[in-house]
């Protein structure tokens, strides 16, 4: 990858998405090129990039991620070339396993197979895309002669969410990019490895706590890397990465029931690696050592502070220049 990517998640925490409308339309100047969205438990993955399609004619969108298992192929093909159709040229269709908290006790859809499941979407997908029919028994489903009403002009990249060397290694084979999550700039380069494919964009979803207030952010990362780091995709992507004796106290302690003291339990360092937090500068200084250290699109997500959700003024400071 040639181009100087410099990515932001949205919705923005904290922010009305029907008030991100100003917010898009000054981001390109503000040194942005893309804007990627997510899917737990707020907004949609296809909604906010839809509005921010009209609200800016210029910025790459992304899905970061769309769950394999909590829609079928075929309506994944369709929100995608509506997207693709709306943005031609700068639409990226991200897939992901998700995790079970999000796909049976949320959606009440077994979660079983997550790989051959993620591969199976992936190839499913990108023949519909294609303007293929696609007809057959997968590993996991069957498709009957699907086919969609309009493929886009130009199908989208897929680009696949992976933490771990099989999934890795299937996103350096069969997808167009490989989105990392919950890991700090040190990690990358073992990564990029697994991936194994110099071609294959390398997006990171980095969290950035931008505040000079040293303990505010170290409590708010502590959170949010117990919630995250306890799921089981993530604990064997952190023990692979070689912090599994480091986080064996905080997984004991969950474990337990006791997540006060999961998140005590958290050695400093580690939520200081895997979450961005300083002044502004500092921050930007932090997001771009992945970029050196192999990432093509680091896209962060602004976790907001004691002073409130981002605004313009904290994106300007966080922009690449």
């Amino acid at each position: 990858m040639t181009d100087r990517r410099w990515g932001l998640t949205v919705p923005l925490p904290g922010v009305p998405l029907a008030d991100h409308a100003e917010i898009v339309r000054a981001l390109p100047d503000l040194g942005y090129t893309d804007l990627w969205s997510a899917e737990v438990n707020g907004a949609d993955a296809f909604t906010p990039l839809a509005l921010a399609s009209a609200w800016e004619p210029t910025l790459r969108l992304g899905t970061a991620i769309v769950p394999t298992f909590t829609r079928g192929p075929a309506l994944i093909a369709m929100s995608a070339a509506a997207l693709a159709d709306a943005a031609p040229g700068r639409f990226v269709l991200g897939l992901g396993a998700s995790s079970p908290a999000i796909v049976e006790n949320w959606n009440g859809i077994p979660f079983t197979e997550p790989f051959r499941r993620t591969r199976d979407v992936l190839r499913a997908v990108r023949a519909a895309l294609a303007g293929e029919v696609v007809d057959g028994e997968f590993d996991t489903f069957t498709v009957q002669r699907f086919k969609l009403e309009q493929a886009p002009t130009v199908a989208p990249p897929i680009a696949l969410a992976a933490l771990r060397p099989q999934m890795l290694r299937l996103a350096g084979r069969e997808a167009d990019g490989a989105i990392l999550n919950w890991l700090a700039s040190t990690d990358v380069a073992q990564c990029v490895e697994a991936i194994g494919n110099p071609a294959t964009e390398v997006i990171a979803r980095i969290f950035v706590c931008p505040t000079a207030d040293a303990d505010y952010a170290r409590a708010v990362g502590r959170t949010l890397l117990s919630t995250y780091l306890t799921v089981p995709a993530y604990a064997a992507f952190h023990e692979w990465l070689g912090r599994g004796e480091r986080l064996r106290e905080m997984h004991e302690r969950w474990a337990a029931g006791d997540r006060k003291g999961a998140n005590a339990a958290i050695p400093y360092d580690v939520v200081d690696a895997l979450l961005v937090h300083g002044s502004p500068e500092s921050c930007r200084e932090q997001v771009e050592a992945f970029v050196a250290a192999g990432v093509d699109t680091p896209t962060m997500l602004v976790v907001p502070t004691a002073d409130g959700p981002a605004d313009l003024n904290l994106l300007r400071a966080l922009g690449r220049s």
